[in-house]
């Protein structure tokens, strides 16, 4: 079971590494809409998902955070090398919270990749998704989390 509709955003905390910077809460919440994205390098559908992700993020960067958090699947997926090697030729350059201990999966009662959670403004959450596909009702989503008309 997923967070709720209208739940605060968790604590952004104990990551085993980051990738490409590092945010915390604080640095997230009251300044724009925020979307995290939950893949692992294990997930085909997480890799098809990544070339909109990306479009998505750079059609958006000036009005949304975007947070990939890495979520291992199996051992292999461990592999810090790995998933640094993934996100470079999947074009993943937006902050990646490498969550080898699962504990930000935890927080965010997460059970699938890929996972889309986008928050408002105030750090609530206002939409969840999950698996492949769907990316024309994440835009819907955030365009209302903006304040943009569709």
């Amino acid at each position: 079971m997923a967070l709720k509709l209208r739940s605060q955003m968790p604590e952004i905390d104990g990551a085993s590494s980051w990738i490409n910077g590092e945010v915390t809460k604080a640095d997230l919440v009251g300044e724009k809409p925020t979307l995290f994205h939950f893949w692992s390098i294990s997930c085909g559908l997480c890799k098809e998902a990544m070339p909109s992700v990306n479009e998505f993020r750079e059609r958006y960067k000036s009005q949304l955070n975007i947070v990939a958090v890495h979520m291992p699947r199996s051992e292999k997926d461990l592999e810090l090398d790995q998933v640094k090697r993934v996100a470079l030729e999947h074009g993943i350059t937006q902050t990646i919270f490498v969550d080898n201990q699962h504990t930000l999966t935890d927080a965010f009662e997460n059970e699938y990749v890929p996972a889309y959670y986008v928050f408002d403004k105030e750090g609530q959450l206002r939409h969840f998704q999950a698996g492949g596909g769907g990316m024309k009702m994440l835009e819907k989503r955030v365009n209302r989390v903006l304040g943009i008309a569709e």
